[in-house]
């Protein structure tokens, strides 16, 4: 399998194989060359129909039947690669050469690449585009960069300041503690403390511990797996319990979350139904909904299990089997490779639910979260050793 994105007689070609034939997309016009031109080239695929759009000027190939998963464990090269003997054959029309020019703004899946000397795994022969110290975005928030004898300075917006306009001035003097990130709120020209995990308070100096975890809507907790390197694959499980009173939320999310080609198991809610999503490789993964009861958001407590055997799903609710369903018999997927990675309530400061999941669940959970059990664990994860902010001891009131 590969994707690859090459210039070929001046025009931009896309070519990916997902395992059965070579799609090739090219763009209707031809780049300039003259040097000082930037394009905007987007390109990619969903399932196995591909898009290529080169200043807004869009190519699509459509989809058919057929393999729709891209299976690639090598690193992702940008402007050549370290061996030509790398290149598949199929992946460019002609001999392959590297690049010879300027690339900026990489941006995979959601998640910008830094073009930077340090971040990177490796490469060589590789120089500054703009030849000044004022490089591609080197002044955040829009400011302006001038070029000075000892380097560069930044004039910065109204809402910004720092080297590189990076901090907001309504958290220039923030009262945040050291458990805390100091959050701007542009409108209000103030801000909030987002406390670590373990602390609270309008400035998160108070220590707490917990064994229920309050969500608010913009919390989550990172967890871990020490155990990850041992476990059978193969066999997963998952069990919680949980109380809301929205319809809405990101309940647990087990998976990585880095891609969208990373496996995962989801649980969530959508329309006050219990959502479940697992996806073992394939990419495109089947919602399987609950629509018996409508009681999942009576803000009561609420008893759930989610068990993977090979491609087979089991959803238990409040002790009750929910759905039994065997999601590919082919079986070309059996193991659930989450990387040893466990999320609860949302994704990382920044990360959108709904822009994560691609629209699978639509906002992060608000509501608690107690009795978490991976594989079948005999003893409950500890969610105040994870990473997380803005979580709550909902211990009190229940």
């Amino acid at each position: 399998d590969f994707l690859c994105i090459s210039l070929v007689n001046g025009f931009i070609q896309l070519r990916y194989n997902l395992g059965d034939r070579t799609v090739i997309l090219q763009t209707l016009q031809k780049v300039h060359t003259n040097g000082n031109t930037w394009h905007l080239l987007n390109a990619g695929r969903v399932g196995n129909e591909g898009y290529l759009d080169l200043d807004g000027i869009n190519v699509t190939r459509k989809a058919n039947p057929g393999m729709n998963a891209l299976d690639t464990h090598s690193d992702f090269f940008v402007g050549g690669v370290s061996s030509l003997n790398l290149v598949n054959p199929m992946a460019i029309e002609n001999e392959p050469t590297g690049f010879t020019g300027c690339i900026r703004e990489i941006v995979i899946n959601n998640r910008e690449l830094n073009l930077t000397v340090t971040d990177p795994k490796g490469g060589a022969n590789i120089g500054d585009c703009d030849g000044t110290d004022c490089g591609y975005t080197v002044c955040k928030n829009n400011g302006a960069c001038q070029v000075e004898n000892s380097g560069f300075s930044c004039s910065c917006p109204r809402d910004w300041t720092g080297t590189k306009c990076e901090q907001s001035i309504h958290c220039s003097q923030n009262m945040c503690g050291s458990h805390a990130l100091c959050i701007p709120q542009l409108s209000s020209s103030s801000y909030t403390c987002a406390c670590a995990l373990g602390w609270t308070g309008k400035y998160c100096d108070n220590k707490i511990k917990f064994y229920i975890a309050k969500f608010v809507g913009n919390s989550y907790i990172k967890y871990t797996d020490p155990f990850y390197g041992k476990r059978d694959l193969q066999y997963s499980r998952l069990s919680l319990n949980f109380t809301t009173n929205q319809t809405e939320g990101l309940i647990a999310w087990m998976g990585k979350s880095e891609d969208e080609d990373n496996d995962f198991l989801a649980i969530g809610l959508a329309n006050g139904t219990l959502k479940i999503v697992i996806n073992l490789g394939e990419r495109i993964s089947v919602p399987l909904m609950h629509t018996k009861y409508f009681t999942c958001s009576d803000g009561r407590w609420h008893f759930t299990t989610v068990v993977q055997n090979q491609t087979c799903i089991k959803v238990y609710l409040d002790e009750e089997l929910i759905l039994f369903e065997d999601i590919d018999p082919q079986r070309k997927y059996t193991a659930l490779n989450y990387g040893g990675i466990c999320y609860f309530g949302g994704f990382e400061m920044g990360r959108k639910v709904d822009i994560v999941t691609i629209g699978l669940f639509q906002k992060e959970f608000i509501g608690k979260i107690k009795d978490v059990v991976l594989f079948q664990d005999s003893k409950k994860i500890p969610l105040m050793k994870a990473e997380g902010y803005n979580v709550h001891d909902g211990n009190s009131g229940n």
